[in-house]
């Protein structure tokens, strides 16, 4: 018994828009400057915990920690964001979430840190909220629905 069934056409490949395309290298380029930004950090880290004398505070400050508590804060965080820049680098969806959450903390903790490195941690903030939305708008890895597939 045959079937009647009728060939199909081809799918076509999907377009690319330019943003796709835009978000795409952000997405690339997300994972880099994570990489980099998480590599700082555990320099930062490392430098407030062998010597506290590196770094001056620029005045009083309301969210006022020792730099020792500061460097083991950056330290770690600096490896969990090198970690998580490999993730996003290799394309993992775990990468991209975690790169989103990462960045949101990492953006956080240079806001406290504005008194003992202030243009470092602007800086950081700004690369951190640049990370948040290449990671939120990347939407070449997206299906009809709107939902990752994967």
């Amino acid at each position: 018994m045959s079937q009647n069934t009728a060939p199909s056409a081809p799918t076509p490949p999907r377009t690319s828009s330019a943003a796709d395309t835009w978000a795409a290298g952000g997405t690339l380029f997300a994972g880099v400057m994570m990489l980099v930004i998480g590599i700082l950090d555990i320099i930062w880290g490392i430098t407030a915990i062998a010597e506290d004398d590196v770094y001056t505070r620029v005045g009083d400050y309301t969210f006022k920690f020792d730099l020792t508590t500061w460097g083991w804060i950056h330290l770690i965080l600096g490896i969990v964001v090198v970690v998580t820049a490999y993730g996003i680098l290799k394309g993992t969806e775990w990468g991209r979430a975690a790169g989103i959450t990462l960045a949101a903390l990492n953006t956080i903790a240079h806001f406290l840190t504005l008194p003992y490195q202030p243009w470092w941690s602007l800086f950081a903030m700004a690369v951190s909220i640049f990370v948040i939305w290449a990671l939120a708008t990347d939407h070449t890895r997206m299906g009809n629905t709107g939902r990752a597939t994967g």
